[in-house]
């Protein structure tokens, strides 16, 4: 099963794939977890060019074409090799992340977005996708708070830096797309305590298991 993670900074994603990801350990399961942009050899080298607050100068396009690099080669390396192992893939941030951030907050045409994640991943999508939704000014507030914590202000800031309306823009976007895809999106309201919103992730996704027959144990 691919599940997938997605919503504006300061969601709290990467706390929902962790906390889902030690739960199923816990019940006997090898989950592999991993990120955009970032989960690949080849991700990690463009995450410094993508995130940091310091990058200047980088056309709507080129910041496109690097995640999209970081994604096809993610895939191939990555992410189907440990669903044909039979794995369960958390992904923090995967295709919907190009629509909403460069599509809805960038304007570039999602079609044509739809077209090019779809040559970048050979059509695979996640079975669900976790969409961690809360208001802008919360997500912001939150992003800045770990950022200053971690040491990572300019690191991981270059999206934290962008106008307000282009985060709102993000957000709108997000819940579009989840409106379109309701079979594979799961709204989950990110400002509740992050225990309560594991359990809602791990809720759907014994939902989704058993409609295929199977089950967690």
């Amino acid at each position: 099963m691919f599940i997938s993670f997605e919503g504006i900074e300061g969601s709290g994603k990467s706390t929902a794939q962790r906390l889902l990801g030690e739960h199923l350990q816990g019940r006997g399961h090898d989950p592999l977890l991993t990120r955009e942009p970032g989960g690949c050899a080849l991700g990690r080298s463009l995450r410094p060019i993508l995130l940091d607050a310091r990058t200047r100068g980088l056309s709507s396009r080129a910041e496109l074409y690097l995640f999209l690099a970081d994604r096809a080669q993610h895939v191939a390396e990555v992410i189907r090799p440990a669903l044909e192992a039979g794995h369960i893939v958390l992904c923090d941030r995967y295709t919907d992340s190009t629509l909403a951030y460069q599509g809805y907050g960038r304007g570039l045409d999602p079609e044509h977005l739809r077209r090019i994640n779809d040559m970048a991943t050979g059509g695979l999508l996640p079975d669900v996708t976790f969409l961690l939704d809360l208001p802008v000014h919360c997500g912001l507030e939150r992003a800045g708070l770990r950022n200053r914590e971690e040491g990572t202000v300019l690191s991981e800031g270059r999206f934290d830096a962008e106008s307000l309306e282009f985060h709102e823009r993000v957000r709108r976007g997000y819940r579009t797309l989840a409106l379109e895809e309701p079979d594979r999106f799961v709204i989950i309201d990110a400002a509740q305590p992050p225990e309560d919103v594991m359990l809602q992730c791990l809720s759907a996704v014994e939902a989704a298991l058993r409609q295929r027959g199977r089950g967690l144990d």
